[in-house]
């Protein structure tokens, strides 16, 4: 019996694992599939609407200057600009803030610095206290290390106004220290497949995508009519555009203009970042996965956003599958025929998921040679290795609604 449970848990294990892999072969049939994207929608010149744009920091003084900096340098109207930087520090962030949102002020920039009494809700709380002080109908948003370009705001505004229905515009993210290290250089090719595979063929299929938290517009109409900001999950993002979809709106993804942030260069710190958005994840899939089997989603949009949620669980399905594999081989003596089938099957897929997501991304974003794509690609099993042993148990943890504080990803400023 005991043998057999076991035997059971790895067929559970690989065929989650082929689920998820099914969701990733959609994903590149489609980038091939499907049209090339419509031309730019070109940039407002008049009538522009008032635009509230907010940055969220928290202990951040190696770029909350740069970021306000950043913001106040977007190409727009300065009397249809608000720019609120939503300070929830407790170190010498504020105090340089201060005296940059002066300078700003000073140039005659409609810049507010904004401090809570407590940090309740984290950023999604800070993002909802900003909205209530302004009631501009379209709000950007950057984390405290995204640059935009000044022609950022006219461009994806124009996507914005060309879209009624359109409750949010994601931009693509590039990454100013994309080639620092062999971890910058590994994430830089999953953020990419992300962006330029994932994020892109969702949106142009019709059906829900990630607003990725910075690099993007929000609709105030959308937000209010979902019932506004949220910090009941890690994903507060990701919360607002399921429910946004469930109200009947959609979103729009960039790839052009981009945004430019920065990644975690340690590995304890790439590790602290993946395990917020995987429990984030696990959070609202608890909170919004019944409702969305209850709208009147297209089976492909209810079944492409459920395994988009639940692949966080590859991670703890990773540990206990090849665990429960070792104890299989070690009760029979030998591995079971079919389990060699389809661990052959499982790598052939693997591999094929792995370079038809990141090669595509890859050679689209021109990123380099051949070889520097291989070299790439051959540490990203190892690091996803490594996520699934460090953050399982955290996802097992917030699946069982275990509850955790928002941590944030230290900057440098790079």
């Amino acid at each position: 019996m005991l043998l057999m449970a076991l035997d059971l848990v790895v067929v559970f294990s690989l065929a989650v694992q082929f689920a998820i892999a099914g969701y990733f072969l959609y994903l590149i049939y489609w980038l091939f599939e499907l049209p090339a994207a419509l031309p730019e929608a070109p940039a407002p010149a008049e009538d522009l609407p008032q635009v509230l744009v907010q940055i969220p920091v928290y202990n951040e003084p190696l770029v909350v200057e740069r970021a306000v900096a950043a913001a106040a340098a977007l190409d727009w109207p300065s009397n249809r600009l608000i720019i609120q930087l939503l300070d929830d520090s407790t170190d010498i962030t504020s105090d340089i803030a201060v005296h940059a949102v002066a300078r700003l002020r000073r140039a005659g920039l409609n810049v507010v610095h904004v401090r809570r009494a407590d940090r309740s809700g984290f950023k999604a709380g800070a993002l909802a206290a900003g909205m209530a002080l302004c009631d501009a109908p379209y709000v950007a948003m950057f984390d405290a290390d995204f640059v935009p370009a000044p022609d950022w705001l006219r461009r994806a505004m124009a996507a914005m106004l060309a879209n009624p229905r359109a409750a949010f515009v994601q931009t693509r993210i590039e990454w100013g220290n994309g080639g620092s290290n062999w971890l910058t250089r590994a994430q830089r090719l999953m953020q990419d497949a992300h962006f330029a595979v994932e994020q892109d063929v969702r949106a142009r299929r019709g059906v829900p995508f990630q607003f990725n938290g910075t690099g993007g517009i929000w609709r105030r109409a959308a937000v209010e009519e979902a019932g506004g900001w949220s910090h009941d999950t890690l994903s507060e993002d990701l919360d607002l555009v399921l429910r946004t979809h469930l109200k009947g709106w959609n979103g729009v993804f960039l790839m052009e203009p981009h945004v430019v942030g920065e990644l975690p260069q340690k590995i304890d710190d790439f590790s602290a970042q993946q395990s917020r958005w995987s429990k984030g994840f696990v959070q609202v899939a608890r909170k919004l996965i019944v409702p969305i089997w209850k709208s009147d989603w297209s089976t492909e949009a209810k079944l492409t956003t459920t395994i988009a949620l639940g692949q966080q669980l590859i991670f703890p399905v990773l540990v206990v599958g090849m665990v429960a594999l070792v104890l299989s081989i070690l009760g029979h003596g030998h591995l079971l025929g079919g389990f060699r089938f389809c661990l052959w099957l499982w790598l052939v897929g693997m591999l094929f998921v792995l370079i038809g997501m990141t090669w595509g991304a890859h050679s689209r974003l021109g990123r380099g040679s051949v070889m520097d794509y291989l070299v790439t690609a051959a540490t990203v099993p190892a690091l996803i290795v490594y996520l699934a042993v460090a953050n399982a148990g955290a996802i097992v943890g917030a699946g069982l609604g275990k509850k955790t504080e928002f941590n944030r990803t230290p900057k440098t400023g790079t």
